[in-house]
């Protein structure tokens, strides 16, 4: 990756590849925000990720014609895949259960194989550098699982293995099967979980050597400043009216906690975007957010937040502050974060 701009990179684990220390996820260009652009814009913008040397992009199974889109642009830039650290996802099925559009979970080892076989398919590429499983079915012990995703590895089809939404005694227990490289999770100064000592993810990972990938590290947009009023997260294909943090009693205390957020970052020169994305950078080398943008501005300012040091005043104010943040994870209401599995 010698041709791309130098952006700070860290190991990925204990043993995995040197990787730029900010990813992108590339799901919101397949919609949930608002409807998906045309292709060429899409595949533009891939363009611009790759020449701006952000080069770890993660997407997933069921992330509509995402992997599709992503196989797109390697068929049309076969030699750029090498540069490219992708991850994927399996586990999240369509018409498989009773969650919101029929969704169901399958983390079972039949499914493993079937699901990577499908993405390779999309994506167009003999194998992929990360597959995660998405969530834990609850059925399927974490053992099994892994022995599946071990023979995909055996099988040069996945070079690494990661997990989502696990709690830290199936993230033990895999390990205890195979080396984990990443976990990822929502985790931003909004959403904390992870570092209860309850729920003890983070402590378990560092224990072990396994990279925390955090999702929706911008608070779905609270601390872009695109949200303001209820307008702006209601337009067609946008699905965050659903959210429990942009509900009518949470929306203005929330936007109150943003702007005192703003606040700080005014202060230092930068935005409150990059200033949550320099809080999680700091908060360990270990930690890899994976914001999603669609734009090139935006794109521009995440890079900013790479080079934004914090104080330890700075970093406890926007902890305190950010407590004040209301409204639970949609993600716990599905039942299945944090998840846990059968013994064996």
């Amino acid at each position: 990756m010698s041709d791309h701009p130098k952006l700070p990179t860290r190991p990925l684990g204990k043993d995995g590849p040197q990787l730029p220390r900010l990813g992108v996820g590339l799901m919101g260009l397949s919609g949930t925000y608002g409807l998906p652009a045309p292709d060429e814009d899409r595949l533009a913008f891939l363009d611009e990720l790759h020449k701006r040397g952000k080069v770890f992009w993660d997407t997933a199974d069921e992330y509509n014609d995402n992997e599709d889109l992503i196989g797109k642009w390697f068929a049309a830039n076969p030699n750029k895949r090498k540069d490219i650290f992708l991850a994927t996802k399996f586990a999240i099925r369509k018409n498989f259960g009773n969650g919101p559009g029929g969704l169901g979970v399958d983390s079972s080892p039949a499914y493993c194989h079937q699901a990577i076989e499908s993405s390779l398919r999309r994506l167009g590429v003999p194998y992929v550098d990360l597959y995660y499983v998405h969530r834990l079915d609850k059925m399927t012990p974490i053992e099994k699982t892994m022995e599946a995703m071990v023979e995909l590895k055996k099988a040069g089809k996945i070079k690494y293995i990661g997990l989502s939404e696990c709690s830290a005694e199936s993230l033990r227990r895999a390990y205890a099967v195979h080396p984990v490289a990443a976990v990822q999770l929502e985790y931003s100064a909004f959403y904390l979980a992870i570092e209860s000592p309850k729920i003890k993810l983070l402590e378990t990972a560092r224990e072990l050597g396994v990279a925390v990938v955090a999702y929706t590290p911008l608070g779905h947009g609270f601390l872009t400043g695109s949200i303001r009023k209820r307008e702006d997260f209601t337009k067609p294909g946008d699905q965050r009216g659903i959210l429990p943090q942009l509900s009518e009693a949470n929306l203005d205390k929330n936007l109150a906690v943003v702007d005192k957020i703003s606040d700080i970052a005014k202060a230092k020169g930068v935005t409150a975007a990059q200033l949550g994305l320099a809080w999680l950078l700091a908060q360990g080398d270990d930690i890899f957010p994976i914001p999603g943008t669609t734009k090139i501005h935006r794109l521009e300012e995440n890079l900013g937040s790479m080079f934004v040091s914090l104080s330890s005043e700075e970093d406890q104010a926007i902890r305190e502050l950010a407590q004040g943040f209301q409204g639970d994870r949609f993600q716990d209401s599905t039942g299945f974060s944090y998840g846990n599995t059968p013994p064996l």
